[in-house]
């Protein structure tokens, strides 16, 4: 099966079981507390999550993936790394910061028909059996099962971190009828640092192993639909959609893999561009720009608003009137939204 993963572009598998009773406790104070932000579909789920026989009956065993993916081009042998290659882009408020991986074609694609295939080839092996994917697209605790699972432990920032490829790729699964043999954990290997909380530009990790979805870049420009807080809106500088700071400060990313598969290649107009340019898209030119890749799924309206904010902190920081001109031409966008950033960004 390894082999079979190892042809279809994943880097690791591993298998889990399904009682996961021991998460139970801290996913219940997480949404107790209202972590989880407005991301409503997770209290909904509820403890569905933790327990996957529940959501797929049947299940016994979860076999676990794991897929690298940063772009085939990242720059490993830039002065620093291809870490601090990234960071430099804090550096320029003129740019628009896009996550790493969101750059390339939607993950959600490309693991799901992977994964499926993957289940074909244990069917041809065993015969046919009870099985469903899955790519962070269910109430699915994918961090737990990957820990569980072997793929890595789970770091202060709550990602699955692994010494062999540190933490940037993605996970799926295949939720199965069939007993297997689980995987071994892994031990933690985080020790004393805590450069990823040190680093969150809004404070979002406000202790180990606990993130306050609500305060949280990837978050606030990704799931948030309304108004972004006032009070986060400087924290956000130039990222226009995610954040990659806890793993691009993460001493065990300089292990990361570049990706086998062209898929998350950078596509062209995503990366590296200016705000203006970003911020002059109408919506069938970001419709275009964006097709096939998970930035489509935020919409335009969201999109502007997010440019909105990041123009509003670069003009803070250089005076640029090219910045405000940009702005004002958007001062009396149809969407109060957009107007509503728009309008603080040029008080700026």
């Amino acid at each position: 099966m390894r082999e079979w993963a190892r042809e279809l572009g994943f880097s690791q598998i591993g298998v889990a079981g399904v009682d996961l009773s021991a998460a139970e406790p801290g996913l219940s104070q997480w949404l107790a507390q209202g972590f989880h932000g407005e991301m409503h579909y997770m209290a909904a789920h509820g403890l569905k999550r933790a327990r996957p026989a529940e959501l797929v009956p049947g299940t016994v065993s979860v076999i676990t993936a794991r897929m690298d993916y940063l772009p085939r081009d990242t720059g490993r042998n830039a002065p620093g790394g291809w870490q601090a290659q990234e960071l430099s882009r804090l550096a320029r408020p003129h740019e628009g910061i896009v996550s790493v991986y969101a750059r390339g074609r939607d993950y959600h694609k490309v693991l799901r028909a992977r994964l499926q295939k993957l289940s074909d080839r244990i069917a041809e092996a065993v015969g046919p059996f009870g099985h469903r994917v899955f790519t962070d697209s269910a109430p699915v605790l994918e961090a737990e099962l990957a820990a569980r699972s072997g793929q890595g432990w789970r770091g202060k920032h709550t990602l699955v971190l692994s010494r062999d490829a540190g933490s940037m790729f993605f996970l799926g699964e295949i939720y199965v009828d069939m007993a297997l043999p689980e995987s071994a954990p892994v031990t933690p290997h985080c020790g004393s640092c805590s450069a990823c909380i040190d680093v969150c530009p809004t404070q979002a990790i406000i202790a180990p192993h606990r993130l306050d979805a609500r305060r949280c870049i990837s978050y606030l420009t990704i799931e948030h639909a309304g108004p972004i807080p006032l009070e986060l809106r400087p924290l956000i500088g130039n990222r226009i959609y995610g954040c990659d700071d806890c793993q691009l400060i993460c001493p065990w990313n300089k292990f990361a893999q570049v990706s086998r598969l062209p898929d998350f290649d950078e596509r062209q107009g995503l990366s590296g561009q200016q705000l203006v340019h970003l911020f002059a898209w109408d919506e069938p030119t970001f419709l275009r720009m964006t097709e096939g890749g998970p930035i489509r799924r935020i919409g335009h309206e969201r999109w502007l608003r997010n440019v909105a904010v990041a123009l509003g902190n670069a003009l803070r920081a250089t005076g640029d009137e090219a910045l405000r001109t940009a702005l004002k031409a958007r001062a009396d966008d149809p969407s109060a939204l957009v107007r509503e950033h728009v309008a603080w960004a040029l008080e700026c």
